[in-house]
């Protein structure tokens, strides 16, 4: 469902992108070329700042955001996710955040007030917020990272942990395809 925000904004969505007709895109939301949005989504861009103002969600081109991810923004502080990154199942991106080119979250990890570096991967459960995680660095299954200082113990990604992330975003691309081309049989 997309649908306006009280202060008027309408979600933009590319020709090429696939959103699941369960998923729900409120107000200021930009979604790029290739995107696949899944089932229960829910992208909501709705809060102001003190002066009536909000920055957008942006989703980049060739990303997915799986089923029942939540993004949504506070006080009108904007969501970046960029290009060909992955935000799997459940997981909950909530800004002010930016999240990198090539990045994968996993299953529902929650990010809040942080960014998250190119390359990077966050596994299933952890929870990251008020810190800047560098390009490509790795912070294991249920961790949980609440400043720069904490970073210090985290690894940077190894080649097969990179490989896996690839494939989910390749996978990803051919749902878009894929439902792109049975839509109308619904």
């Amino acid at each position: 469902m997309i649908r306006r925000n009280p202060s008027g904004h309408v979600p933009v969505v590319a020709e090429s992108a696939f959103v699941d007709p369960t998923a729900i895109l409120c107000g200021k939301v930009i979604v790029g070329e290739n995107v696949f949005i899944g089932p229960y989504a829910v992208i909501r861009a709705d809060e102001v700042d003190a002066s009536g103002d909000m920055e957008p969600i942006v989703i980049g081109a060739n990303s997915n955001i799986q089923d029942g991810v939540v993004i949504h923004c506070k006080a009108g502080g904007g969501v970046v996710i960029g290009v060909s990154t992955s935000i799997a199942h459940r997981s909950i991106v909530h800004g002010p955040c930016r999240v990198g080119d090539g990045v994968f979250i996993g299953f529902n990890s929650v990010l809040f007030n942080c960014s998250v570096g190119d390359g990077s991967v966050i596994r299933h459960n952890s929870v990251v917020e008020g810190c800047a995680v560098p390009p490509g660095f790795y912070i294991p299954s249920t961790s949980n990272i609440h400043s720069d200082a904490e970073l210090a113990n985290i690894e940077r990604v190894t080649p097969d942990v990179a490989d896996f992330s690839e494939s989910v975003t390749q996978a990803n691309l051919e749902l878009v395809r894929g439902y792109k081309r049975i839509r109308n049989e619904f």
